[in-house]
């Protein structure tokens, strides 16, 4: 802007303000004006038509007593029909905005918990924008959009919302590892079930197989040998596999001692212990 004898320089996006003798005349539009000053004209002063910003921060409690600084952005303009409502009407334009944002605010987030602040901000935004462009209105100046940037409660809150936050995953992490083990030991325990299933087959076969091969010797040593019962060659049988027995514990180097009663007499009573032992082994796997 510039100021030369009569002429007077107006910037774009900038009026100025004329009057005459102290009484207001035009709005002047950017470009060059005549002003003859000596006729009692002169510049007022400038309006910015520019679009600005205002931060304000505003201090309020939620309904759950917390107390939390929340922090509006007012993007507004003057108008250019109403510059002379723009430059009259308001003294302290920044000053206005920020009082009913205060208000605003300070009537909206008491109603709601701290939670639904967070979730309901663009509510809160929207409640200002429409009671600023309300008031403003009037006063020559757009509203053209409010923006709820930061809820920011105190730090010890924010350290117990992390907390409270961490301790949930923690719960759930334990959840999932506890699920996880549980799964483990249930297939474990299948898996031993199974085992000893096999095993327990194995064993009734080879006890079939022992059997099967007595009853073979058996059979083939009454028809070689006349005059023997099975009986007779049964116990000559279990005898000579009780000996084998005893020299197989005698010639392990690492054995440990296994104590078996191993007189003349105790000979049919191992032989009948035996005996029985195999045939109640045999009744039970047919």
């Amino acid at each position: 802007m510039g100021n030369f004898s009569c002429c007077v320089q107006v910037d774009q996006s900038t009026v100025a303000v004329k009057e005459r003798f102290g009484k207001f005349q035009e709005v002047m539009e950017p470009g060059c004006h005549c002003l003859p000053w000596y006729c009692g004209s002169r510049v007022a002063g400038h309006l910015s038509l520019r679009l600005q910003q205002l931060d304000v921060k505003c201090e309020t409690k939620t309904k759950d007593n917390v107390f939390v600084n929340v922090v509006a952005s007012i993007q507004y303009r003057a108008l250019a029909d109403k510059a002379s409502d723009a430059f009259y009407k308001l003294s302290n334009t920044r000053n206005q905005i920020q009082a009913y944002v205060f208000d605003v605010i300070r009537a909206s987030v008491p109603k709601l918990n701290l939670d639904d602040t967070f979730e309901q901000k663009n509510e809160i935004a929207k409640a200002v924008e429409e009671e600023l462009e309300k008031a403003m209105s009037a006063y020559g100046y757009e509203i053209v959009q409010t923006l709820i940037v930061d809820i920011e409660p105190d730090e010890r809150v924010k350290r117990a919302m992390n907390e409270i936050n961490a301790a949930a995953r923690m719960r759930v992490a334990a959840n999932e590892k506890a699920e996880a083990e549980k799964i483990l030991q249930i297939k474990r325990a299948e898996g031993e079930a199974e085992s000893k299933y096999l095993s327990g087959l194995g064993v009734a076969r080879q006890r079939q197989a022992i059997v099967d091969g007595l009853r073979d010797s058996v059979l083939g040593f009454s028809v070689n040998v006349p005059g023997t019962t099975a009986k007779d060659v049964m116990d000559m049988v279990l005898v000579t596999q009780y000996f084998d027995t005893m020299k197989e514990i005698g010639a392990a180097s690492k054995s440990s001692a296994v104590f078996i009663p191993h007189g003349p007499g105790a000979v049919r009573d191992v032989a009948t212990q035996i005996r029985d032992g195999l045939l109640q082994a045999s009744s039970s796997t047919q």
